[in-house]
């Protein structure tokens, strides 16, 4: 037994810093002040701290964890948390119950503007989107308010993403049997974040946006062009394209190799029989799998449709050296295989977070996944501008809270002076002084 006041998270201390920083508290009680009705008990600022604590240290992904947090005292001495503002699973449930549907518009606030906060910081010359869906599997769930029969097969809800550089910029939470093109979600979602960019980043930066076939739309492509903005979608393979494209001679068939395949790739213009207007468009087939040449019938063919051809004013309108790489076909079909790649931060949102939600009402369900997603994307910033040299960028959650967050350490109070005390093997191996200064020197948001 011993009095001395010890903690396995020392690393939070780090993202404590970090958040203290960038200013994030701010950002959300500009929205969310008034959401707590009485000034008894915890305090607004203090259970949104302790909610992007919770997401960042991942340990549990229980609510009633907080009643454990509530009594250990290491833990509050490394978030900073006096012990009367720790907050029991009671006063996070009440806490998340306050929130209504309409409160929607502003946690998608929220998170524009940490978007606007990187590309700010980033000095973005291109801005490349990637929409999709993401199915959150909740199937064995007794009641969840919303919680429908998905295109994968299970119960769960599917929300409508927009992702840039691994961070989800803006999310619409939407029941389980809303499928991609529902309704008018990916015009008004487009139109905003456009918007959003031109007028208060950069009205001259390209913006391009990738998809897959869920959105193949001839009134999305019409979109992009009244808007101006590059687009690289999946079309469907018909039949009436398959003859098509059996009709280009084979002079005409172009290869592109990376360093594990090779594609063969042909161009042709894309315009079904309702449409206004004919694409540029790529039919591309793999040659080589695993050093193995595919046979004809096992070739997964692919087509990548765009507007991002000479002559058109989205490709007219950008730089001259921006404008000669996008009208290089081996562009298109390198950015069209990075879909694969924009599928990663969905792995890493779970992994972080969570897929099961845990409340039965979908609007109290809404606000923790818009709180998962805050606080996964000021996870990532944090990582960019902190862990260069120290660790790997790229770790998923669980490999970074194993080797950063999971710290043992020793907390003294002395001379009105708070000190974390660590081994000498972690404090050399993680350069934890440089990560305390640059933690503590972080660029702050700044909403206008």
């Amino acid at each position: 037994m011993t009095d001395d006041t010890l903690t396995s998270r020392a690393g939070l201390a780090f993202f404590v810093k970090y958040l203290e920083a960038i200013g994030i508290v701010g950002l959300l009680l500009h929205k969310f002040a008034g959401i707590k009705k009485s000034i008894k008990g915890v305090s607004v600022r203090n259970l949104f701290l302790q909610v992007l604590y919770f997401f960042f240290d991942g340990t549990s992904r229980h609510l009633s964890y907080f009643d454990e947090l509530q009594r250990e005292e290491g833990y509050q001495a490394v978030v900073e948390m006096p012990a009367k503002q720790m907050a029991s699973s009671h006063a996070m449930k009440r806490f998340f119950r306050a929130f209504a549907i309409f409160h929607a518009g502003a946690f998608r606030w929220v998170l524009k503007e940490l978007f606007l906060w990187r590309l700010r910081r980033e000095k973005m010359r291109m801005v490349i989107l990637t929409l999709d869906t993401m199915v959150m599997d909740n199937d064995e769930a007794l009641q969840r308010e919303g919680c429908d029969p998905t295109y994968k097969k299970v119960k769960g809800f599917q929300p409508l993403q927009l992702i840039w550089e691994g961070k989800i910029v803006d999310a619409i939470f939407r029941r389980g049997k809303r499928h991609s093109n529902y309704g008018h979600d990916v015009e008004k979602m487009i139109r905003g974040i456009v918007s959003l960019i031109r007028t208060r980043y950069d009205a001259s930066v390209a913006i391009i946006v990738r998809l897959d076939a869920g959105f193949f739309d001839e009134k999305n492509f019409a979109l992009f062009d009244d808007l101006g903005i590059g687009f690289l979608a999946t079309g469907k393979v018909y039949d009436a394209i398959k003859e098509k494209v059996q009709a280009v001679p084979k002079k005409k068939w172009k290869e592109y190799a990376n360093e594990r395949q090779v594609w063969s790739y042909a161009w042709f213009s894309y315009q079904c029989e309702s449409w206004k207007k004919a694409y540029r468009a790529l039919y591309t087939r793999p040659q080589y799998e695993d050093q193995q040449r595919l046979l004809e019938f096992a070739r997964p063919d692919n087509i990548i449709i765009t507007n991002l051809v000479s002559g058109e004013p989205v490709l007219e309108r950008m730089p001259r050296a921006v404008r000669e790489y996008w009208e290089e076909d081996t562009s298109l079909i390198y950015h069209h295989h990075q879909r694969g790649a924009d599928e990663l931060p969905h792995r890493g949102l779970k992994e972080f977070g969570s897929e099961q939600l845990p409340f039965k009402r979908f609007a109290t369900n809404q606000a923790y996944y818009y709180l998962m997603l805050i606080s996964f994307f000021l996870f990532e910033s944090f990582k960019e501008d902190n862990l260069k040299d120290i660790l790997p960028i790229h770790s998923y959650a669980t490999t970074l809270r194993r080797k950063l967050i999971d710290l043992a350490a020793k907390v003294v109070r002395t001379g009105h002076e708070v000190i974390l005390k660590v081994t000498q093997a972690a404090m050399d191996g993680l350069k934890l002084q440089i990560l305390w200064t640059r933690c503590q020197n972080a660029v702050p948001i700044s909403p206008s």
